[in-house]
């Protein structure tokens, strides 16, 4: 898929943009461990287990503590920045690219944003039509688990017409945006979205409220 490595490029310009320090819609992170967490999961795959295994989430998250304090310096950021705009080693399962484009896709875009809407002011970006319809194919497959502790159907709405049931319920609510705002949206950052509500008040209530994502 094309949009994978340009979209590598765009979030390690983010973040060597924003420097270490900055904050991020990740909570408790900041630039810097944002940077070690994209930096782990590519680079060393067996030491970053912890992001998708509560097992070894300790061992994760002491490997990550000690990669992200090599990175508060602007030295040691860039440095660690510049590894991961690279690209995986031949040896991550992530240089196979069937692995990256899947992995990745969606990731390297909702990051960008957390380290771009993290700040008071910012704006979204006018995204090329085939990479909106890249992150709507990706939304689509996901949505279903992304919305599962919803107690609500989810009926998902783009501006230009096409939409997607997510979840069947008696009750629903349509969340309608642009694909990148919706994909914002379902992987919890709510508040920073910029979609739109039809249903009744109580179901839009509800589904405020509700644990989004995973």
């Amino acid at each position: 898929m094309r949009f994978v490595q340009p979209s590598r490029e765009v979030l390690a310009e983010t973040l060597l943009a924003a420097g270490p320090q900055a904050p991020t819609l990740c909570e408790g992170w900041l630039t810097k461990d944002l940077a070690a967490h994209l930096y782990l999961r590519e680079h060393r795959p067996a030491a970053a287990l912890g992001f998708f295994l509560k097992p070894f989430a300790a061992k994760t998250d002491k490997i990550m503590q000690e990669t992200a304090d090599k990175a508060s310096t602007a030295e040691g950021y860039a440095k660690l920045v510049r590894a991961f705009r690279a690209g995986p080693p031949r040896l991550s399962p992530m240089h196979l690219k069937a692995v990256d484009n899947s992995a990745n896709l969606v990731e390297y875009f909702i990051h960008t944003e957390d380290v771009r809407r993290a700040g008071d002011r910012w704006a979204p970006r006018a995204l090329d039509f085939d990479y909106s319809d890249a992150l709507w194919a990706d939304l689509i497959k996901r949505a279903a688990l992304l919305y599962r502790g919803v107690d609500l159907g989810i009926v998902l709405v783009r501006p230009d017409g096409p939409r997607h049931v997510a979840k069947r319920a008696p009750v629903s609510v349509a969340i309608i945006g642009e694909p990148g705002e919706l994909l914002m949206h379902a992987h919890g950052r709510t508040k920073q979205a910029l979609v739109m509500f039809e249903g009744q008040p109580d179901a839009v209530a509800l589904l405020e409220s509700a644990d989004i994502g995973l």
